[in-house]
């Protein structure tokens, strides 16, 4: 039987509009989006915290095809980078490709058919040849097991649910972590609140992000000259290449990196005690790299206070650190991050066998092919799946790095007849895998800390271990070598 659509995409954020992208420039409009929301945009839908906005250059942070002479600012906020990605689904008719609040609760693999059946929680049933998961991994709230919540009486939420109804102004408010979003809210929030305490575990390396305006002449001369933006996009992404450098072994541009890290938090922070708290004690890259203007001279400011103490409880008016002191608040925001390394889906996902990956991902650890191909899981493909994450440059180049592979996949797959299916040798797959494990012990990743790189085992399933040019060479090619090739006769006569 014929599925009822060559390729379903799962996701209608940057990932699965990337792929929507491509396939509709290669004249393949037989997809489906499935998105789980009532609209596109994934992270940049979901997170509306003070402050959000990209820690990558707006001319890099956005599809290749699809430049925006019209950014407001050098580092874009949220609003502007959801309403780019909705301007992107309007201008391309994308519409009529998803569908909205459908969220996928099973996909099956029918091995005698050669397609996936599709189901979604609100109903929906159909059939695809190809699956692709671009569900991204920042999307799995992390909230750490800290004793006493429900005992407390204030209002409490995660960055990534943010509270828009809740007023913190004048209010006693408490931010937990200092990571990506938390460097974010902390300035932003600091000038209307009464008080702000920053419970901070380890400190990060912070670098400048140098965020600007964009000059109006800028954006003219980008709207009438493309050429002078797509040259600027390659500045910042050969530039991000370099320092990249920094990550994979070169120890001249790693200590570089430190010594402008450490000029900053000086130069930033006015009070020794509470600089020498915010200096980490760890290679810089380790963990994320942050940037920001901002976050620092915020504890220059009388009513910003930095705990460095651990949290032992929460109780009815707050939270009560290991040093006996009990901080009273009104409002506590856990800027604690997402579970990245260690999958974490409702989904079930069955393959040739009753296995289902997310179960098996669990106990074995993420891994997949170029990042890309799971074996025992034929005509299915990740858009940013395991091990395609980076420390220092644009996603979305990787991103778009595995859809040229996927697309010769694809085409391969179509080239073999009907209800035929490809399964990436487990061999092949070990192997890339063993690599990548063995390059990674090479990096700053490698180091010694413990970061949301890691999975609970200690592995590290999220990270690429390289600049983002070899892994455009990597998948270039698409190599059938590796994979394993089953056509409908021998589907038909292995079912006789």
């Amino acid at each position: 039987m014929k599925p009822a659509y060559q390729v379903g995409i799962v996701g209608a954020g940057f990932a699965g509009l990337v792929a929507a992208l491509r396939l509709q420039k290669a004249g393949r409009d037989s997809f489906i989006i499935f998105e789980r929301a009532s609209e596109v945009g994934g992270t940049w839908r979901d997170n509306v915290y003070p402050g959000c906005a990209c820690d990558i250059p707006s001319p890099l942070y956005s599809f290749s095809s699809e430049p925006n002479p019209d950014w407001s600012r050098l580092f874009s906020g949220q609003p502007e980078i959801f309403n780019y990605l909705k301007g992107v689904v309007t201008k391309n008719s994308l519409q009529k490709h998803i569908r909205y609040n459908a969220e996928i609760v099973e996909a099956c693999f029918d091995k005698e058919e050669g397609y996936w059946a599709v189901k979604t929680r609100n109903g929906l049933a159909t059939t695809v040849k190809v699956l692709l998961l671009a569900v991204g991994p920042l999307n799995r709230p992390h909230i750490p097991d800290i004793a006493g919540l429900t005992d407390y009486t204030g209002t409490w939420f995660h960055s990534s649910n943010w509270s828009t109804h809740y007023n913190l102004a004048g209010k006693r408010v408490a931010v937990i972590g200092t990571g990506a979003s938390a460097i974010q809210i902390v300035p932003a929030i600091a000038p209307s609140v009464a008080q702000l305490t920053v419970f901070q575990r380890t400190p990060a390396w912070i670098t400048s992000r140098f965020d600007k305006p964009m000059r109006s002449s800028s954006k003219a001369a980008f709207r009438k000259y493309p050429l002078i933006q797509r040259m600027q996009r390659e500045f910042f992404y050969w530039l991000n290449e370099f320092f990249g450098l920094g990550f994979v072994g070169n120890k001249t541009i790693n200590r570089l990196m430190t010594w402008a890290a450490l000029r900053k938090l000086k130069k930033e922070v006015k009070d020794p005690e509470t600089r020498r708290r915010l200096t980490p004690n760890y290679t810089i890259g380790c963990k994320r790299i942050l940037k920001s203007d901002d976050f620092y001279p915020t504890f220059n400011l009388s009513h910003v206070n930095l705990v460095t103490e651990r949290i032992e409880r929460f109780t009815a008016k707050g939270i009560l650190t290991q040093d006996g002191r009990e901080h009273i608040l009104d409002a506590v925001i856990f800027g604690t991050g997402f579970v990245a390394a260690d999958i974490e889906m409702d989904t079930k996902i069955i393959g040739l066998t009753d296995q289902n990956l997310i179960n098996h991902w669990r106990e074995s650890g993420a891994e997949a092919y170029l990042g890309t191909t799971v074996a025992g899981y034929p005509n299915l493909a990740f858009v940013l799946g395991p091990n395609t994450g980076l420390g220092h440059n644009s996603v979305v180049h990787m991103m778009e790095s595995q859809m040229n592979y996927i697309m010769q996949y694809i085409d391969y797959l179509e080239t073999s007849g009907p209800g035929s299916y490809l399964d990436i040798k487990p061999q092949a797959q070990q192997d890339y895998n063993q690599e990548i494990q063995q390059r990674l012990k090479d990096t700053v990743w490698a180091s010694g800390c413990k970061s949301w790189y890691l999975n609970a085992k200690g592995k590290n399933t999220t990270l690429y271990p390289g600049l983002t040019v070899r892994f455009r060479k990597e998948t270039k090619q698409f190599n059938q070598e590796v994979y394993e090739l089953v056509k409908q006769e021998e589907i038909a006569e292995n079912a006789k």
